[in-house]
């Protein structure tokens, strides 16, 4: 077995980590329990224009088993949104630049209920290379372009459902990527940006997300977000192929 690198904590055998009993009921109470905010149902009023962003299927992999959580988070909040009067309602898959998901990729993640009612009218991937699809936000202190999708920029309030599976998901990389276009994300998907982060999962130590930041900071002065951050542990594999999710000098050999 070869040595363990300096400086790695070995966790072995990993901690075990139950899984919620309730993620519906979980998810429910971080809505209406935010930190630093009103509750989701106090932001809400009738006749509004709400834009509803998710994650798309990169992560996780392999996939979660039905429903998957981002399903279970939409059906909440559409529930709270027509119970406050509110019909204006899109569904955007915030994949920036990544290639679109299909229809059944879709319903993979929404399940078919919410698919049929929408698709492909008001629930669609975001085209990031549609001029008109997209608007201009403005700049940081630090010249970043910020352009972000023009339906959520003009939507009353924009609801990001994320998966955060490493510590560089969530935040505002969110709304800075998944929402935005190659002007945006140049600033940060470089190889000087790159090679500027000393760690890309610690926040304090990385110019890629010190970038996110301060794009994410801009675009919450000019659109009122509310970001779902379902955080999923690295339980990814059947018994079988438990070894794959192990670090290499973990493994019997």
């Amino acid at each position: 077995m070869d040595e363990i690198p300096k400086g790695s904590r070995v966790i072995y055998p990993p901690r075990p980590i139950k899984p919620l009993k309730n993620p519906r009921q979980a998810i429910d109470y971080s809505l209406e329990h935010p930190y630093g905010r009103a509750p989701f149902s106090e932001l809400l009023k009738p006749g509004m224009k709400v834009t509803i962003a998710f994650d798309d299927i990169s992560l996780p992999l392999p996939p979660m088993k039905s429903p998957d959580l981002r399903q279970v988070a939409v059906e909440l909040i559409l529930k709270k949104l027509y119970a406050h009067g509110i019909y204006d309602i899109h569904l955007i898959g915030a994949i920036c630049l990544h290639r679109r998901m299909t229809k059944k990729e879709i319903e993979m993640l929404l399940g078919k209920k919410i698919v049929k009612r929408f698709y492909p009218g008001r629930l669609y991937n975001l085209d990031a290379e549609d001029k008109d699809g997209m608007i201009r936000i403005g700049k940081t202190k630090q010249h970043d372009v910020v352009e972000l999708s023009k339906r959520a920029k003009e939507s009353d309030l924009v609801v990001y459902v994320n998966i955060n599976f490493v510590s560089m998901d969530g935040g505002h990389k969110s709304f800075a990527t998944g929402l935005a276009n190659y002007a945006t994300v140049r600033h940060t998907h470089n190889v000087d940006t790159l090679m500027r982060s000393k760690s890309y999962f610690d926040p304090k130590k990385s110019m890629l997300h010190h970038i996110f930041d301060r794009q994410g900071k801009l675009i919450e002065k000019h659109v009122k977000t509310f970001r779902l951050e379902m955080v999923i542990n690295n339980d990814l594999f059947p018994k079988p192929l438990k070894f794959v999710s192990k670090r290499h000098y973990e493994l019997d050999i």
